[in-house]
């Protein structure tokens, strides 16, 4: 990559994680979406009169092992 220049800017706060229950250090690349440093759960944020934090609930695909 010879001429281009980008920069990656990750926000680093302080939160409780729902998912380990404890107070920890939360990693975020982006506005909404953060990551527990303890337990590496993926949280995402929400603002609504105070600042909370929520699992990211994704999609599981169910496979059958024979």
């Amino acid at each position: 990559m010879t001429g281009k220049n980008f920069r990656i800017e990750a926000e680093i706060v302080e939160g409780k994680c729902p998912t380990c229950s404890e107070f920890t250090t939360l990693v975020g690349l982006t506005k909404q979406f953060y990551r527990c440093m303890n337990c590496g759960s993926d949280l995402e944020q929400h603002v609504n009169g105070k600042i909370s934090y929520l699992p990211v609930m994704t999609h599981v695909k169910m496979v059958n092992y024979l």
